[in-house]
């Protein structure tokens, strides 16, 4: 799993991105596990793991540290 830092975070639109240590990835209110995306803050470390998808890479299994 990496780490990362979540960078921007668009809760109502339901997506957000994680500053990481491959740059900036995407991810969506349902790769959050272990809370809602309502409760994660810019700012919040966070680990995931990187995957693929429709529009290139981003965020799977996003966990809040």
């Amino acid at each position: 799993m990496s780490q990362g830092t979540i960078k921007k975070l668009l809760a109502d639109k339901g997506f957000g991105f994680i500053s990481g240590e491959q740059g900036d990835l995407f991810f969506h209110h349902s790769a959050v596990e272990g809370a809602s995306i309502e409760t994660l803050q810019v700012g919040q470390e966070v680990t995931y793991e990187e995957g693929s998808g429709p529009k290139g890479p981003r965020a799977e299994n996003v966990r809040p540290l």
